[in-house]
């Protein structure tokens, strides 16, 4: 994504009725799990790094990008720049992931969900959401820097492609996606804008209604995913790839590197930054910043 999308987007997230939607969620998902070593891929500003601190979580946050990283520092979130694909984090030390609408941005999200399986430990949970239906792609897509929309198969396939458990599959917007379908007809580029007060207040009250209604099996805008890493050995295929073993997943078995390498999308940067910092099992998160 471009530095300036990402500006925008956290200078949009506190009040957005999108952001709030997708906090709340975060929340309801931490209800009653016992806190521990969390990192939150993807974070841009911080929003749901806050949420999981909130909640007594030892978070950090992780950026690609310059923009995002600065944005996290500012606000005094633990920060981590370095790829996805190579986290610079120790083997089963995490006990819990966010990747919230990161997936879609990678050329290699296999990899990605790769690193993940390595970083949790057995019985460590990720949480996922991805823009869902690529008949929606549009010209928003473009603008955000989007690889792809996700199908349910096609998200079921790459997470239990990647070792992982899935616990958990369901639509998100899905009241809204008629709305959705014929804003992105005629979208000329981002759809991450302000809104009036009295919109912003009522797209809230309709995605809001979902969490008791029964439509998660509906088609929406988003999938969103809880998966689990199992407990004791499991062998990993790649269902796409007719049972080979992912390139990323042999090239994991070795402990991640403190820097970070070129990243598998098309940043605005060049080459990747050293990471800030590392995560493992006997060190606290740390930043420049107290979060």
């Amino acid at each position: 994504m471009e530095g300036h999308e990402v500006r925008k987007l956290t200078a949009l997230e506190d009040t957005h009725w999108w952001y709030r939607e997708r906090r709340v969620l975060l929340s309801r998902a931490l209800a009653g799990r016992t806190p521990g070593l969390a990192l939150d891929i993807g974070a841009a500003g911080g929003g749901n790094t806050r949420v999981l601190v909130g909640h007594g979580w030892r978070a950090a946050a992780l950026e690609y990008g310059q923009d995002g990283a600065q944005v996290c520092a500012e606000r005094g979130i633990p920060v981590l720049r370095a790829d996805a694909t190579r986290l610079p984090v120790s083997s089963s030390s995490l006990d819990l992931v966010v990747a919230f609408d990161i997936l879609e941005h990678l050329d290699d999200d296999a990899g990605a969900v790769a690193e993940i399986m390595r970083v949790l430990k057995p019985g460590g949970t990720l949480l996922v959401s991805v823009p869902s239906d690529p008949r929606l792609w549009s010209e928003h897509d473009v603008a955000v820097g989007h690889v792809r929309r996700y199908t349910r198969p096609a998200l079921q396939e790459l997470l239990l492609g990647g070792g992982l458990e899935l616990e958990q599959l369901r639509s998100w917007m899905v009241l809204l996606r008629p709305a959705v379908a014929l804003r992105r007809l005629v979208s000329k580029g981002s759809d991450l804008k302000d809104v009036p007060g009295w919109l912003n207040q009522t797209l809230f009250a309709l995605v809001a209604a979902e969490r008791r209604l029964p439509v998660g099996r509906l088609q929406g805008v988003s999938l969103l995913a809880r998966c689990r890493k199992p407990a004791g050995p499991q062998p990993v295929l790649d269902l796409r790839r007719s049972g080979e073993l992912p390139q990323a997943l042999r090239e994991s078995a070795a402990p991640a590197a403190s820097t970070a390498p070129a990243a598998s999308t098309a940043p605005a940067a060049s080459t990747a930054p050293a990471a800030s910092t590392a995560i493992d099992g006997r060190a606290p998160i740390g930043s420049s910043k107290e979060s």
